[in-house]
């Protein structure tokens, strides 16, 4: 839901008039010097660190070492903790030693207590501690002074902590009267003097430096932002030799690879509700994942920067040679100079908490984080299907004609949507009672046709003592306070509202009561929820958001706790949906907001883009970034929401989102119906085309979805994720992979007569998927296109499970046949995975799914269980083998055990090589082996 709507309801209020046709306002949010702490850090000059390790002060115990560390210019001192992890990784934590009070540090985003390993002193002299790091070959160099951390596997260097001396830690202080900080003259023999001298210049440093404006209170705009703690930000640097390119840091709308930023402002992670946001710069959005993932062709390793305050990551190229660290990295490793990204992390409040994630592989890295902050959700079947969308459908009537609309065209949908009008008053669990009078009858109809229908549930409440979910928060204390303590208070859709404080797990549990079924009149199991607004969005706010001297639960300001908010509104809204089942299904949620860990509770989406050509180009490194943070489930509202596409785009938005992984039309209030059949015959069909191509292959999602599940690899991942080698991959996001089996390069040009494709690998081959064609890699292709050409190839030595049979929604597909489709790679080999559960329920978890695995090598196709203790009933079976790249056979046949064998119908296409094997009947759960002769 955009930031404009607040114009329909509010425009007196603020007397503005916006049309969906303006941009972004940047004066609305801040830049980096703007922001007082982060033009204080960035202002700092890399050079020689002011901190010193006190290496006698070391303590090392089973599980971590831990280092005073002293600022020669402040005298204060802090405290340094390292940690070896379990699975290759290392934390590093930096806090005050003694702070005047405790410093806030993120709960409920790490899964449990990260698994330590055994620190060993493996050296050491005056200036160097060496230790070991676990069970590995990597080392951990700790300089005293000045005070530095180096990471070395072997003898390769992979990373330094503090190299270019950024580190900065805010400490908290009380404000000083300025009367108290003049000092008299300096009195006495010259030696005195001097040390007097410099004491008082020392005491003039720190007065002059707490004066700086910013400090204590800042304004922006109309906005005052009172800091009662005073500066309490900190920062620290990161070098990365050897590594020229690093992704990740959701969300921005850029390229895949993050840029340098020397001439921008850095990279910016706060949650905010940005109003047409623009494209390719550094501008935060909706959602932010402090997660850094560097890649080059040896080496893939993470930084995750546990820190939920506003955060700046500024990063700059070097060349390791030129560098103080690069002459060590000369030393340890010979050769020239080295390509190095630095990077600079800044954070306003909190402690330095930091992973890094040593990989050495794409795919450890993936683990490592899942390790800290938990999995993507298997999310329910149906929700892998199509989902139609608008701000609004009107009334029950509209719903109900909609739904017939696409069985009337025969077009496949799970879900339907309703925006913030099906409320009575924009108050959210009730119902317009004019328009959506009988509510269960409109769910029932939906559910007589087996599927689904999503309602908004925001986190602002309309204050209004009539309304029963207010009354209750207020009774109950559970609102976000005002630093004077009273109820914080803004402006959002209903109105004047009030914020729930769901950083207080009593106020998340009653939230999550409030979806029973008797307490969420009108809702039934078909309902499920989106969350919108959930940064928080407060329309009168500093920068659309909330004041950061509002106090949370704990006592702690809003400032600690930002960009964690999203990720609580989440949690409990899943928690709710969960609950309302008794524990038994899955829920299905949406979020705008996220941060680390969001990834359990759902699915994300682009927010608020625009009908443009860039906008569809932009939403696949988006989703791209997202996945390697852990956010698979990923997509951006097809069509655009602001403005009118026209319909060449809607067209390739349709085809580019049936390949995405969380796949819904959206669109304004203002702009035209957008259905599928109210753009001509023609266009249409092609609609049905990119809906039928989604269809048939949901078996293949599902299954990478519970992949993600289990082992953290990204559903959409970058071709580099597959080819870490191939350093032309590494800057490449118009393409993507999905698994490691599809290839999509979608159509996002205007009048596109082709396409430039690259397929990837040594001595592999890949073919395109609706014509069997067969191309060997690596090599680029210019593809002609036409509109109804979707770029799709399945990589040779795969075999991908798909549902051929169109039907009126995916649960309607359930007992449905299967074909396997087999591409043969140069040897003649290829195998695949499929998983099947009941596809909503959380059975799973006691061993009721399937989990197959398909192998073909010398002509032989074999059917075998991946996972024995998994155990599921399915009447579905395999109705049709593809094997793609083969020669002509003289017979095919199919072995059961305890079965004769059975000669099997087949066709053969010489032009294209392929052997379509006709119905070898037998059960998909079942073990078989069909031999090609």
């Amino acid at each position: 839901m955009a930031a404009v709507r607040r114009l329909l309801g509010l425009s007196l209020v603020f007397s503005v008039c916006l049309t969906p046709g303006l941009s972004v306002d940047r004066s609305n949010f801040k830049t980096c010097e703007q922001s007082s702490f982060c033009k204080r850090q960035r202002k700092l000059e890399p050079g020689s660190s002011s901190y010193r390790a006190l290496l006698g002060s070391a303590k090392l115990t089973a599980d971590k070492l831990e280092i005073q560390l002293i600022n020669d210019k402040t005298q204060v001192s802090l405290l340094l903790e390292v940690f070896g992890l379990h699975g290759n990784m290392t934390r590093i934590k930096i806090n005050e030693l003694k702070p005047l009070k405790p410093r806030y540090e993120v709960p409920d985003v790490l899964v449990g207590t990260p698994t330590p390993e055994n620190l060993q002193v493996t050296g050491q002299d005056d200036n160097t501690l060496e230790l070991s790091l676990g069970s590995d070959e990597h080392k951990l160099l700790v300089t005293g002074s000045p005070f530095r951390l180096d990471i070395l596997a072997g003898h390769d260097l992979v990373l330094s902590v503090n190299s270019r001396g950024l580190l900065y830690f805010e400490q908290l202080r009380e404000r000083k009267d300025t009367d108290s900080e003049k000092t008299d003259e300096p009195a006495g023999n010259d030696d005195e003097n001097q040390g007097e001298e410099e004491t008082a210049k020392e005491e003039v440093s720190k007065k002059e430096e707490e004066d700086e404006p910013g400090m204590w209170e800042e304004t922006f705009k109309t906005h005052t932002d009172s800091k009662p703690n005073g500066p309490s930000s900190v920062g620290l640097d990161f070098s990365l030799p050897g590594f020229e390119h690093v992704y990740g840091i959701p969300e921005h709308a850029d390229n895949l690879r993050l840029r340098t930023t020397e001439n921008t402002d850095p990279y910016r992670l706060y949650n905010l509700d940005v109003f047409q946001y623009e494209l390719y710069n550094t501008m935060a959005l909706y959602g932010a994942v402090p997660l850094m993932i560097a890649h080059n062709v040896q080496h893939t390793l993470g930084i995750f920067w546990l820190n939920a305050a506003e955060t700046w990551v500024d990063i700059s190229s070097n060349t390791a040679g030129k560098t103080l660290l690069g002459k060590m990295l000369q030393y340890l490793q010979g050769g020239d100079e080295t390509p190095q990204t630095d990077v600079h992390w800044m954070s306003e409040s909190g402690i330095i908490d930091v992973f890094i994630l040593l990989g050495p592989s794409p795919s450890d890295v993936f683990k490592q984080y899942a390790s800290l902050t938990g999995t993507q959700a298997l999310p329910p079947y149906f929700s892998l299907g199509y989902h139609q969308c608008r701000w609004n459908y009107n009334d029950e009537d509209d719903v109900r004609n909609v739904d017939a609309g696409f069985d009337e065209h025969d077009l496949p949908y799970d879900v339907i949507w309703l925006d913030i009008e099906h409320a009575d008053g924009k108050r959210y669990f009730t119902w317009d009672p004019h328009k959506f009078p009988t509510p269960k009858n409109m769910l029932t109809g939906l559910k007589e046709k087996r599927r689904k229908m999503v309602a908004i549930v925001d986190p602002h409440i309309k204050v209004d003592s009539a309304y029963r979910i207010h009354s209750e928060i207020r009774s109950r204390n559970f609102y976000i306070k005002t630093k004077d303590g009273s109820d914080y208070e803004g402006w959002c859709w209903p109105g004047s509202a009030a914020y729930p404080d769901f950083t207080n797990p009593e106020m998340r549990a009653w939230w999550s009561s409030m979806f029973s079924y008797d307490q969420y009149e009108g809702s039934m199991d078909n309902l499920f929820v989106w969350n919108d607004m959930n940064e928080p969005s407060v329309f009168n706010g500093p920068e659309v958001t909330m004041h950061k001297d509002a106090v949370h639960w704990g006592g702690w300001e809003h400032r600690d706790v930002h960009n964690l908010y999203g990720l609580y509104v989440h949690r409990a809204t899943a928690e709710g949906l969960i609950h309302r089942s008794g524990g038994k299904e899955r829920p299905f949620v949406l979020t705008r907001a996220f941060f680390a860990g969001s990834q359990r509770y759902g699915a994300v989406w682009t927010g608020d883009n625009a009908a443009e050509w860039e906008h569809l180009k932009i939403s696949i490194p988006m989703c791209l970034s997202l996945g390697l943070a852990g956010i698979s489930f990923c997509g951006a509202d097809v069509g655009g929401f602001f403005k009118n596409p026209e319909t060449e785009l809607l067209l390739r938005w349709y085809q580019a989102g049936a390949y995405q992984p969380f796949f819904r039309a959206h669109a304004h209030l203002d702009t035209p119906r957008r259905e599928p059949w109210l753009h001509g015959e023609a266009n249409m069909d092609l609609i049905r085309e990119a809906l039928l191509q989604r269809y048939a292959l949901l078996p293949y999602w599902y299954t990478l979805f519970y992949i993600a599940h289990r082992d953290a690899e990204p559903v959409m991942r970058p071709l580099w994720v597959e080819f870490p080698s191939d350093v032309s991959t590494f800057a490449m996001d118009d393409q993507y992979l999905l698994g490691s089996a599809l290839l999509v390069h979608p159509v996002t040009e205007s009048n596109a007569r082709g396409v430039q494709i690259y397929l990837p690998g040594t001595e592999e081959v890949w073919y395109d998927v609706h014509t069997h064609q067969r191309y060997q890699s690596p090599q680029k292709l210019y593809m002609p296109v036409t509109m109804s050409t979707i770029p799709v190839f399945q990589r040779g030595g795969s075999i991908i499970p798909r549902k051929n049979r169109p039907r009126r929604s995916s649960d309607c597909m359930q007992e449905d046949p299967f074909t396997l489709y087999v591409a043969l790679n140069l040897q003649g080999q290829a195998e695949g995975e499929l998983y099947l559960d009941d596809g909503h329920s959380f059975n799973y978890q006691q061993n009721e799914f399937l989990y197959r695995k398909f192998n073909f090598s010398q002509g032989k196709l074999t059917s075998s269980s991946l996972d024995n203790s998994g155990k599921f009933e399915t009447p579905a079976w395999l109705e049709r083998v593809v094997i793609i790249g083969a020669t002509k056979p003289n017979s095919i046949t199919l072995h059961q055990s305890g079965a004769s064998d059975l000669q099997l119908e087949f066709d053969y296409d010489a032009q294209t090589s392929v052997i379509t094997v006709r119905k070898p009947g037998v059960n998909i759960a079942s073990d078989f082996t069909i031999t090609v002769r």
